[in-house]
């Protein structure tokens, strides 16, 4: 581990290659339901709220799982259990060519849901290969690999048209065999101790008031920006009549800035304080939530989803900045937690979105839903994490010691 040396070996930037492209090909299967949904809409006869429930489902397993895989990574290491994750993904890519009704595509998308969880295995995995003041860069690069979900989007309708659907899941299974092996043979967890002790001991962060703090952060800000994406395609195709290949392409749009800005955002966060961007990605997401509530015309409705794109994955990027800051041993348990509040957060709006159409014929409820979650996570950072001086800087970080401490220390909260 580099702990506080200020180099970086050249083993930390393969760990940090080889975790991205996992997590990028994780993040691919786990968002190929969504692209497809207007399709599966189609040949099932679903309603909206039918197709809400099918994009949301992957979500819920793959933000549960987070919590125990966090736990195994900080135990076994990272290259354990990405490894196993992958080879374990496979399993539902099968199944999800051989079905034949809804509802068990339902059953299938909850298995593949799993492949969202392996966010929580590379952020403990990453991050100790880093120092502390270079921990925001390598975390929002790593967080590019949730661009993955923008590779679905291109891929997995081409897949359908050329080859049938089947295919379009089936076609991943070599993939993810063949990295699950590249990755167990290149792949180094960092030296030094791994999380031991009881269940009990290993999740004691979690009694800490700021790591939930972090949850609702990370609940709004990856929440949303996962609920977008997954619902952005049968928004357009339902409110404004794109096709599917146009809706293809923005979802991609939207989801490459997001990505681009996690690692703007934890550079950011490294240099001005997480804190600090926070305010700014809350408000902007606020304000632009309500723009967005209005469905604007085309050009309006575009700058509008960018411009949320770009605040919440700033705000992802910034959050991550502060979970390994703050919780240097249980990194990974940490990360299962609050990688479970984003994932949880990205199951419920789009249930939401479908019933709010299906009942008043608009989607203007929910986005200003999430401008009044934006508001609410404001004036929390306001009042408590920048007051408390929980915002970290590079070299006036605190001690490991005071950051593992939680209560009472000076940024426990």
């Amino acid at each position: 581990m580099t702990g506080g040396s200020t180099k970086t070996s050249s083993q930390a930037w393969i760990a940090l290659t080889l975790g991205t492209l996992a997590f990028l090909l994780c993040f691919t299967v786990w968002g190929l339901v969504s692209p497809l949904a207007p399709d599966f809409r189609e040949r099932y006869g679903l309603t909206t709220t039918e197709s809400g429930v099918l994009v949301a489902v992957p979500v819920v397993l793959g933000a549960l799982a987070r919590i125990p895989l966090g736990l195994l990574a900080d135990r076994y290491g990272g290259r354990w259990v990405f490894s196993a994750l992958m080879l374990f993904t496979t399993a539902p890519l099968a199944l999800a060519g051989l079905t034949d009704s809804f509802l068990q595509l339902i059953g299938v998308a909850f298995l593949l849901g799993v492949a969202g969880a392996s966010f929580a295995v590379g952020v403990p995995f990453v991050s100790r290969w880093f120092s502390a003041e270079r921990q925001g860069m390598a975390l929002g690069i790593y967080g590019a690999g949730s661009g993955g979900t923008a590779l679905s989007a291109q891929i997995a309708p081409r897949l359908w048209d050329g080859l049938g659907w089947r295919w379009a899941f089936w076609s991943f299974i070599p993939v993810m065999l063949g990295f699950a092996v590249l990755f167990w043979l290149l792949a180094r967890d960092a030296p030094g101790p791994r999380a031991a002790g009881t269940l009990g001991q290993r999740v004691a962060p979690f009694r800490r008031p700021m790591a939930w703090v972090l949850s609702l952060f990370y609940f709004v800000t990856f929440g949303a920006f996962v609920a977008i994406t997954v619902y952005l395609p049968t928004y357009l195709t339902d409110s404004y009549d794109l096709s599917k290949s146009s809706a293809a392409l923005r979802v991609s749009g939207f989801v490459a800035l997001g990505t681009l800005f996690r690692a703007i955002g934890g550079t950011l966060a490294d240099k001005l304080g997480a804190a600090r961007l926070l305010n700014g990605v809350f408000t902007g997401a606020a304000l632009l939530a309500i723009v967005l509530a209005f469905q604007p015309s085309m050009p309006l409705l575009t700058l509008g989803f960018l411009g949320i794109s770009a605040c919440l994955g700033a705000g992802n990027g910034a959050v991550f900045k502060l979970v390994p800051s703050l919780f240097p041993k249980e990194t990974g348990a940490v990360t299962g937690l609050v990688g479970a509040a984003g994932g949880l957060g990205g199951f419920f709006p789009p249930i939401l979105m479908g019933l709010v159409r299906d009942i008043n014929g608009d989607y203007a409820i929910a986005f200003m839903l999430l401008s009044e979650f934006a508001i609410g996570c404001l004036i929390i950072n306001l009042l408590i994490v920048q007051r408390r001086a929980v915002d970290l800087l590079g070299s006036a970080m605190v001690e490991p010691e005071h950051q593992s401490a939680g209560v009472g220390g000076r940024d426990a909260v």
